[in-house]
Formats: structure tokens, sequence, C-alpha cells
């Protein structure tokens, strides 16, 4: 889960991380009562979950409550790289002397944590990467070690922090570090880390990402945090019901039971669509192993509730699951979405291949359900669910 700046600073500031006092603000009227409150000069910067927002013109400085206000006038409804400015941080404006960079992160490739320090932050740091790669310290960090003030201190002189910062980062880079594995982090940035004239480091910015495998232990962190106001509608009832679904934009719905596996079935859809009027799957849905009647209900009312979606298809290998509880699961599912009043009325097809392959295309044959065809290859489901999108 992406977090905020705001809500990256509230986490920072729970770890002792200096950072500016600030507050969110939904409103321009809100905007002024934070400004007002804090009673300097202010920045008001917009809420979203992408970089670039000072280009765009969402980050503006404001001389008191009423230019706060104004400012926030211009930047909430602000599209900034597809994202929608809905919420603006107000926060205390600041001098500042020098720029930094620091960050952890997952390292996957090499199955560590890698720490990433440069005096030249500011910058977007994939530019800073590209064009001054030698300006870039890359520390990696044992998962067992972690960072204390030892650790910090190579990162730091790693980077070349001057000696009368050096202390004050050592600090901070311990504190960012209990930030990323107290919260269960695969990525904690402050970009810039600044130096202000009186001589004190401060996260002028942040960057979180949470990872969401780990979400049972933050329970309270995500219902804090959780942007639900910004999410599809569908994609929040899917995680209701505890299904691994994302949202397309496409017309054919996908029901697969395996993530690699739904993965593939995308791409002969996408693949047989362009013979059939250009159409695409409307979704990711990988029900795993629990093709119960209840998953797939779940799944298929997902489904048939977007909209966009003229036609459906059921890709299943059986596996642990056999293709025979898929298909009564089927059956069934169409019985409890018909007690609901949400009978499939779209065009559905289904692929069984694997365990009780056999057996559950015979289920579904008696089951004789409206609207169900089967379909023996995923090539050939993919054509014929294809083309019923395409007809619609």
């Amino acid at each position: 889960m992406d977090l905020y700046e705001y809500q990256a600073k509230e986490l920072f500031a729970a770890h002792g991380v200096p950072v500016l006092p600030g507050e969110v603000a939904d409103t321009p009227a809100e905007a002024k009562a934070v400004a007002a409150r804090i009673g300097t000069a202010v920045v008001v910067k917009a809420q979203v979950k992408t970089g670039g927002r000072g280009k765009a013109g969402g980050v503006k400085l404001a001389a008191d409550a009423d230019e706060a206000a104004e400012k926030a006038t211009g930047i909430l409804g602000l599209d900034i790289k597809g994202h929608v400015v809905h919420r603006v941080l107000v926060t205390e404006a600041s001098d500042i002397d020098t720029e930094y960079y620091v960050s952890y992160l997952l390292d996957r490739a090499n199955r560590t944590y890698l720490a990433m320090a440069s005096v030249e932050g500011g910058m977007e740091i994939e530019q800073l990467a590209v064009e001054r790669p030698h300006a870039l310290a890359r520390v990696p960090v044992d998962p067992i070690d972690g960072v204390d003030a030892a650790k910090a201190a190579e990162i730091a002189d790693a980077a070349g922090f001057p000696a009368d910062v050096r202390h004050q980062v050592i600090e901070v880079l311990v504190k960012l570090w209990d930030v990323f594995t107290a919260e269960d982090a695969t990525l904690v940035e402050v970009n810039p880390l600044v130096l202000t004239p009186n001589g004190q480091v401060v996260a002028l910015d942040g960057k979180v990402t949470l990872d969401d495998n780990a979400a049972f232990r933050h329970a309270g962190t995500v219902a804090r945090f959780e942007d639900t106001a910004t999410t599809d509608p569908l994609e929040r009832k899917a995680k209701e019901k505890d299904l691994n679904y994302v949202k397309l934009d496409g017309e054919v719905g996908i029901i697969g039971n395996g993530a690699g596996l739904v993965m593939s079935t995308l791409d002969v859809v996408a693949y047989a669509g362009e013979r059939h009027g250009g159409v695409r799957p409307a979704n990711f849905l990988d029900i795993g192993g629990g093709a119960s009647a209840e998953v797939m209900a779940n799944g298929l009312e997902i489904i048939l509730g977007d909209p966009s979606v003229r036609s459906v298809l059921v890709n299943v290998f059986g596996g642990i699951t056999a293709c025979d509880a898929v298909a009564n699961g089927i059956v069934q599912a169409f019985h409890l979405l018909d007690s609901r009043g949400e009978a499939v009325t779209l065009p559905l097809v289904v692929r069984l291949d694997g365990n009780n392959a056999e057996e559950g295309r015979r289920i579904l044959t008696e089951a004789a359900l409206p609207g169900l065809e089967q379909v023996d290859t995923m090539d050939g489901a993919a054509e014929r669910v294809a083309e019923l999108a395409g007809a619609r």
C-alpha cells in the first residue's frame, strides 16, 4: 500500500524523524484554518501518489491563511499524471540551505535490503541515477543486522555527507530504519531531506510503501491509511470479499485459479479480441485454490457488476482443487446468484482442464446452465469469449 505524503510523515513523526508541522485539508476553508493555526508562511501541497507535483503546479507557497485558501483552490481538483487532487497538505514553510536524498528499499534481485543516499537531493532519483550514478551511494543492508549507528555512519560516509551534518543524518537514518522495519515497509524515501539555514536536518517530503502481506500485523494502520475515496468501487467490494481482483478497461470478464494462469488468460483473450472488434480483458480475478460455490458466486457477482463486461471466461486448471469441485461451484454459484436476484444473464465460457476435468465437464453439461458454453482448449475458449463480447 502506497501512502500519501502526509501519512508517511505521520509515521516519520511517530518514530522520531524530524518533520515540519502540518495538517491535511479537503477544502480551501480547511486549508485557511490550518494555515491560521500554523501562524507562519505555509506550503500547500497536493496529496497524490505520484511524483512531479511541483512541476505540475501542485506545490505552492502561501504567505498567510487567505493566500493558503487561494492556493488550495487552485490545487484541489488538479489532474497530476492522471491523479486528481482531493486533498492538500498545509505545512509550515521552511528556508532550504541544502537538499539531500535518503531511502531504504527491498532489493528483490539480491534478496536483501538496500540503502541509497546522495548529497544531491531534490531531483527525481531516477534522473540522478542515470545522469550522475556516482553521486548516488548504494549500500546493502543485512536483514539480520539492520541499521545501527555504525551502519548509518557507513551509509552517510558513502554518500559524502559533510561533517557538519553527518551526526544528524546518522540519527535520521537510524530512525528511518525503525520506520522501515516496525511498519513492515518495502520502501521508505525522503526526497528532499533538507538542511535549513539554522542548521537543522528535516524530512521535507516522504514516500512510504507498506507490505500488504504484513497488513494483518498492522490492522490499525491499514484502517487509518487505506484510501477508500479513490479506490475503484468494484475493487473495494472484491477486497471485502477477500478476492484478488483488479479492474481493467475491457469487455471480457476473467476468472481463473492461479495468478500465472490468469495472466496468461489475459494475454490470449487480448490477442483473440483483436479479431473481434478490439475487445479486451475487463479484469484480473484469481480465485486461487478455493473454488467453492461462495467464492465462485462472489467472483461472478463482482464481474457482473461491471457494466463494461459483455461476456465472461472461467479458465481453470484442476490441481489441488479438482475440476469437478469447480464445476459444482459454478452450478451452485448460478443458483446462489439467482436466489439473490442477480441471475447470470451474460454469456459465460468455461474451460476446464487437469484433475477430474472430464467429470467437471459432465457436471456442467447435465446442469444445462443458461448461457454457459464449454470449450476444451484455452485458445479456443479465448476465441469464443471474445467473439461473444464482440457481437454484443
